[in-house]
């Protein structure tokens, strides 16, 4: 690939101190699966009884891995677990190459790990279409091993990445009849983004005793809300896995019912989606958009997504130059009901559209001004119902046609 893409400026200053997660240790290495010189393998080790589950794409071309963890989340066990990831190779639309590299990796892990085969999770991210040169990563798994340790989570978080220009992390304390119960997770994605279940991957663990239909159900509700409420260019990735994993150690049981838990486990789903979007590639600018009034959620996210996915409104955001005309346009294409007269538009507090017309206290210089900042709202009102959904995206610069013209991960 090119050049590596200077640090994104929606980037945090640092990336934080996570809370210990007991149960989980992590281990970085050097296996030159494709980039030389830096860590490109991710092994988390999960002590015996952790649960585990899981989001994924549903993409109909979704790689080797992913389709491996499918069949493998849900299989009751009350062994240990791993996750082992590799950066450089996606090991997607590779046939049966990529079925037998994941057979090769999982079998290798299991008997260095002394674990069930089904007990290990992998994914891959990278390149689509080149077979996975395997052997480098199992060759690893001794070092792996040994080199596990506790507090290794962010070395984990940079060795996942791609084109992503910083290591994303994020985490949470939230305290349940008097104890303590900790949640940490790390993510990858720049590009790639718009999750259908961006190339993204995330793992987040918890101390938390917690059953796995419960903690199963828990994250495909709060998928809705974060994961698949992100976007940066509108492309479903073959590869994108959520890989949730409670690890008991703490001995505090969360149930259905542990509101707090669940708030925290969202935050910290919520932090990482939006850390992925502010490292979008090539963005220089954060994008909430809100839409209420519609006539149902699903029609409010509807609306939403083709307003974030829209390239001329997203173009236009790059410009900061206030063309409601494209909101209006893609409300129009979305297939979701809308009407005209009843449509109202604002950027940030300035309203600049309402009843189907330009507002005529509408300003252009200061919608214009506020298009200068780097994290913009955009708010449109349908007029029609109580639907609503909120969805986060980026500009589109030609920063993003610079990575991925010459894109060979």
């Amino acid at each position: 690939m090119g050049a590596k893409p200077p640090l994104s400026p929606l980037a945090p200053a640092s990336f934080p101190d996570l809370p210990h997660i007991a149960g989980v240790r992590f281990a970085t290495a050097q296996a030159g699966v494709r980039y030389k010189g830096r860590e490109d393998v991710m092994l988390a080790v999960l002590a015996p009884g952790t649960a585990m589950a899981g989001a994924f794409t549903r993409s109909a071309t979704r790689s080797s891995a992913v389709l491996d963890c499918q069949r493998k989340i849900g299989q009751h066990s009350s062994a240990g677990a791993a996750i082992l990831v590799n950066s450089g190779n996606a090991n997607a639309f590779t046939g049966r190459h990529g079925d037998a590299s994941v057979k090769a990796v999982t079998d290798a892990a299991a008997k260095a790990l002394n674990l069930p085969e089904t007990r290990i999770f992998t994914s891959s991210t990278g390149v689509i279409g080149e077979p996975l040169p395997h052997d480098r990563i199992t060759a690893k798994l001794d070092e792996l091993s040994a080199n596990l340790a506790p507090d290794a989570i962010d070395a984990a978080a940079r060795a996942i990445m791609t084109t992503d220009t910083f290591a994303k992390g994020s985490g949470t304390t939230i305290t349940i009849d008097g104890q303590n119960v900790h949640i940490a997770g790390i993510a990858k994605g720049s590009g790639m983004i718009a999750p259908d279940m961006a190339t993204m991957l995330v793992y987040i663990f918890t101390d938390a005793v917690i059953d796995q239909p419960v903690l199963q159900s828990m994250v495909t509700a709060l998928n809705r809300t974060t994961f698949n409420c992100i976007t940066v260019d509108s492309d479903t990735s073959t590869s994108d896995t959520l890989l949730v994993a409670a690890t008991g150690a703490s001995g505090i049981r969360v149930t259905d019912e542990s509101i707090g838990f669940m708030a925290g486990l969202r935050q910290v789903m919520l932090d990482l989606a939006h850390q992925v979007v502010r490292d979008g590639e090539g963005a220089t600018k954060f994008v909430e958009v809100s839409v209420t009034g519609a006539a149902s959620d699903a029609d409010a996210h509807t609306h939403a997504m083709a307003i974030a996915n829209s390239p001329l409104v997203k173009t236009a955001i790059a410009g900061e130059d206030p063309n409601w005309g494209r909101i209006v346009m893609a409300i129009g294409k979305s297939g979701a009901r809308a009407d005209r007269d009843t449509l109202s538009i604002w950027f940030g507090h300035i309203r600049v559209a309402r009843d189907g017309w330009v507002d005529p206290d509408y300003d252009e210089a200061d919608a214009a001004l506020y298009m200068k900042q780097q994290e913009l709202v955009i708010h449109v009102d349908l007029g029609l119902g109580g639907g609503t959904a909120v969805v986060w995206t980026c500009d589109l610069t030609h920063g993003y046609i610079d990575i991925n013209a010459d894109y060979r991960s």
